[in-house]
């Protein structure tokens, strides 16, 4: 199996190559208890400013839609930093989550404003779906073979092609509304949130592979911000597709 087949951009080999042996050989060596206590640390700060960003959306104090874009470019920016620098990570991580936050949040209370009941549809439906596929991977039953891993990417990056080139041709009067195709719509919508979940099985075997190589202690941060990339992402996919059932 190649090292470093995460379709996670955060999660990937060379990120992690930049890691001297120098450094491997003078620090403290990652943990799975260390990762795990990082990403709720990371979901914590997130749910922060994601309660401010719903309180004020809701309230009319701040254009929702002004708290979307802002968190979303600035998430954005900081997370391309934050994979060009892991070494930065224990400080960029929890900024990355303080401003992802203040998207979630606004675009939680935009959905939650045309579909009552649905964020937390989507926030049970995410949780669950994290959990079945880490049982799924401890247990051998999905396992993150070449084969899978190259299928997952190929997908992944369809995906990526098409929010870009939406977002592109959305400039000059084009790009595809899901909420405009009826059941097509939704199909696509599912078939991306399972894209989206599987990215988790990789996620766990990179995670559990980095362990395995002992990788420095600062990785911690560093995997954490990829695993909530990764649930952020199925999180936003998941209202998409609750809005467009409930529409229908």
């Amino acid at each position: 199996m190649r090292f470093g087949k995460s379709s996670n951009p955060v999660l990937t080999k060379k990120r992690f190559e930049n890691t001297s042996v120098f450094d491997m050989a003078n620090t403290e060596a990652m943990t799975l208890n260390g990762t795990i206590n990082k990403t709720l640390i990371l979901f914590g700060l997130l749910l922060i400013t994601a309660y401010f960003s719903w309180t004020y959306a809701v309230s009319g104090a701040i254009n929702p839609r002004l708290l979307i874009v802002g968190g979303a470019i600035g998430g954005l920016a900081i997370a391309i930093f934050t994979i060009l620098k892991p070494e930065k990570s224990p400080i960029l991580a929890p900024i990355y989550a303080l401003v992802e936050g203040i998207f979630i949040g606004a675009i939680s209370a935009m959905y939650s404003n045309f579909y009552s009941g649905i964020v937390m549809q989507a926030i049970g439906l995410t949780l669950s779906i994290f959990l079945i596929m880490m049982l799924l991977y401890k247990t051998g039953l999905i396992t993150a073979t070449a084969k899978l891993k190259k299928g997952i990417i190929i997908a992944t990056g369809g995906v990526m092609f098409f929010y870009v080139l939406n977002f592109i041709t959305s400039f000059f009067g084009g790009g595809v509304s899901l909420f405009n195709l009826g059941i097509v719509g939704i199909g696509i919508s599912l078939v991306i949130v399972v894209i989206a979940a599987m990215n988790l099985i990789l996620d766990f075997d990179m995670i559990e592979k980095n362990i395995q190589r002992g990788q420095p202690k600062y990785i911690e941060w560093f995997a954490a911000f990829g695993m909530m990339i990764t649930l952020v992402w199925l999180y936003v996919e998941i209202l998409r597709l609750l809005a467009l059932l409930s529409r229908r």
